[in-house]
């Protein structure tokens, strides 16, 4: 995976073109293998349809690229091999929940979740209710994965214009900016008092971020290279 680059989009021409993925059907017997055995530790784990991205350029400010479709199961063996060369991006969006006094929130991943103890933005892999028109839209998946995993709705926000991608080849990550007219410790509160009347919550825990001091080991070098570039910016 190469060193992170951010860069500012505009706007977003994401296809929806379906076409077989080489890297799922070469090993398929292997990705079964594979899920199944990480469902015997994590039974909850379900083989769904995401998408990911393919032909993706960026000029003008504006990302362009066409998503396919593919099962969970090979998506995540791809990552949990280290990604390799598939002719495909793991393009996702990200909402960076900003308090009002500057402070970041990120979420931590329930026990039971794929990516279980990492800590970043509330995100989630594309799939097939993001196709609008033929069109992928992520600011619908920003929609849905943030009142999945914290309970809030995206209109309690003044959503920043454009998005900021941060690049890690095979890795895409575009991160939406989610202003809040509260202080980041009233936002916690409310997303942990959401999180209390959910029977599974996807989150384990809401943290706040005000610096490099509070970084995580488990924290997503996109996550920690978004937070840096920001505070750069600022000084």
């Amino acid at each position: 995976m190469s060193d992170p680059s951010i860069v500012r989009i505009e706007r977003l021409d994401l296809k929806f073109a379906p076409q077989p993925w080489r890297f799922a059907d070469q090993h398929r017997a292997a990705i079964d293998a594979h899920f199944a055995s990480c469902r015997r530790e994590k039974p909850e784990l379900w083989n769904g349809r995401v998408l990911v991205l393919r032909d993706r350029t960026i000029s003008d400010g504006i990302l362009r690229g066409s998503y396919f479709e593919t099962d969970f199961a090979s998506f995540m063996t791809w990552r949990d091999w280290g990604f390799p060369p598939a002719d495909a991006t793991d393009c996702f969006a990200c909402s960076a929940l900003r308090g009002a006094d500057g402070a970041f929130l990120v979420g931590v991943m329930g026990a039971h979740t794929a990516n279980a103890g990492r800590v970043y933005f509330p995100s989630g892999t594309p799939d097939p209710d993001d196709v609008v028109d033929g069109r992928v839209d992520l600011d619908g998946s920003v929609r849905r994965e943030l009142k999945e995993e914290t309970g809030l709705d995206v209109e309690e926000f003044e959503a920043v214009p454009g998005w900021w991608a941060v690049i890690a080849d095979p890795l895409l990550a575009m991160i939406k900016v989610l202003r809040a007219a509260e202080d980041a410790a009233a936002l916690r509160a409310r997303i942990l008092a959401n999180l209390a009347r959910q029977r599974r919550p996807e989150l384990a825990d809401i943290r706040i971020v005000r610096g490099p001091a509070d970084f995580d080991a488990m924290m997503p070098r996109y996550v920690s290279a978004y937070l840096t570039d920001v505070w750069a910016a600022a000084d």
